[in-house]
């Protein structure tokens, strides 16, 4: 496969669409130089090829991935995709070639720089979404849950089963403000879409007398002669402090109207109903 062509795949930034790309480079044997989203605003000298999202042609790699090489393979190269690595496309590029050519042995070929860097993301991927299962905070608005966080990975596909569990029978929304995705969820169903726009309701009355309550017992319980700030930090980093409901100053209890959340999508789901 020729490493020559100068040339960019700009695809739809979806993991079938990514998929496409996959299929593109090994039909016309070649390695683009970049893959970029349609989100990637970028200037370049090279030719820009737009690789259409085709479902046939994405399923027929992500099963070509499962049968010569592994599922824990396909797992794994799914995982990066989520994740915040840099260039991940090319990434992912180079080690399906690496899979394809020395199959499943391929994920224990550790020393190996394309194997090592989309381990080293994933792992990345997994301890952040580990952290946010304890580090969301829900705000109640009549019965309904909603959050916000701010992951550098792309977190939500991870995280959701671990809540859609926790209130199987709720409505619930999480929303990443990174990325600009929803997580919608009702009665064991959700839903993770697009959004161009999402401003959370205002705190009723309860719900502010809620945080002011959890705020006065998360001070309470603390012990002034062992407070260690950097142990803190070490196991709650500073970055997610702004969504911890606990690190906030007490909210106002004054009456406070009621707004339903507000959600301006351009309608592109990025994972359908489950």
């Amino acid at each position: 496969m020729s490493d020559g062509p100068d040339l960019i795949y700009r695809y739809d930034g979806s993991f079938k669409g990514l998929m496409c790309c996959v299929f593109e480079s090994f039909y016309q044997r070649e390695t683009p130089l970049r893959v970029i989203s349609h989100a990637e605003t970028q200037e370049s000298l090279f030719e820009i090829r737009e690789v259409v999202t085709d479902n046939t042609k994405a399923s027929r790699v992500m099963r070509a991935v499962v049968e010569k090489i592994s599922g824990e393979a396909m797992n794994l190269v799914y995982s990066a995709y989520l994740s915040d690595l840099k260039d991940k496309e090319l990434h992912i590029l180079r080690f399906l070639r690496l899979g394809f050519k020395y199959g499943a042995s391929v994920m224990r070929m550790l020393t190996d720089d394309t194997v090592r860097i989309l381990n080293k993301a994933v792992t990345h991927l997994s301890n952040e979404a580990a952290l946010l299962r304890g580090f969301v905070r829900f705000s109640d608005f009549g019965g309904g849950l909603v959050a916000t966080i701010e992951p550098k990975n792309n977190v939500l596909p991870v995280i959701k089963h671990h809540f859609l569990s926790r209130y199987p029978d709720g409505c619930f929304i999480i929303y990443d403000k990174t990325h600009k995705l929803v997580l919608l969820a009702q009665q064991g169903r959700s839903r993770i879409i697009q959004v161009d726009d999402f401003v959370p309701p205002q705190a009723g009355n309860d719900e502010l007398r809620y945080r002011t309550m959890w705020k006065r017992f998360y001070d309470t319980i603390a012990v002034e002669g062992r407070e260690n700030p950097k142990c803190r930090m070490t196991h709650m980093p500073k970055r997610y402090w702004a969504h911890l409901t606990e690190m906030q100053t007490p909210p106002d209890t004054r009456p406070i109207t009621d707004a339903p959340a507000r959600l301006t999508s351009n309608n592109t789901p990025a994972s359908g109903l489950r």
